[in-house]
């Protein structure tokens, strides 16, 4: 079955949703950075702290994943937008519990994993996998999986009239039969693609 796609207020109940969990900041970051950058869920899990943190306690504005982060072993490049900067700078103030993240508490654990769970120190794919699938069916959006940001953000942009090479590049596809197995053609899309003519 394919993953639901949410659409922008759809992605914005979810948000709301995650505000009364406990992890919610780490929830609300997660959740983003396969929204706003489609970011495969074992990218997720395997981002370190120094893959987003600069040493003098910025944000990056891309993420450098190796070919062991990634699928298909091929390393490739997130391109962060700024909204999703200041998401991850939000989640690590919170995270380390300080404004300041040039300090030596962070510095001594860029290595670490970006997000942890409860009872160990990382996310595995498979866990978080099965995290985001039990998110999604408690916020009540049947269909959803751990694939649905990658889905949303792809066909967001499809419907933006991002052109498909760029789509492959931010998806990390080397084919493009594989981006448009992504995209999902909704009737309100088909519409206002007929509505340019």
């Amino acid at each position: 079955m394919t993953a639901r796609v949410l659409d922008k207020k759809e992605l914005k109940e979810l948000l709301q949703f995650i505000k009364t969990r406990k992890h919610a900041a780490r929830d609300r970051a997660m959740v983003l950075m396969t929204h706003l950058a489609g970011m495969r869920v074992k990218e997720v899990a395997s981002t370190r702290i120094k893959d987003v943190l600069t040493n003098e306690g910025t944000i990056k504005n891309e993420i450098r994943l190796s070919a062991k982060q990634t699928k298909g072993k091929h390393s490739r490049v997130i391109v962060l937008s700024e909204r999703l900067q200041k998401e991850l700078l939000i989640y690590l103030q919170h995270r380390f519990e300080t404004k300041q993240l040039d300090t030596g508490a962070v510095t001594k654990v860029m290595d670490k994993a970006l997000f942890n769970t409860q009872k160990r120190s990382y996310f595995s794919a498979n866990t978080l996998c099965n995290y985001f699938y039990t998110l999604y069916k408690t916020a009540r959006f049947e269909g959803a999986s751990s694939h649905s940001g990658r889905r949303s953000f792809l066909t967001t942009l499809s419907s933006k009239g991002v052109a498909l090479r760029t789509m492959m590049e931010l998806a990390g596809h080397r084919q493009a039969q594989t981006t448009m197995q992504y995209i999902d053609v909704s009737e309100d899309i088909k519409r206002a693609a007929v509505e340019l003519l």
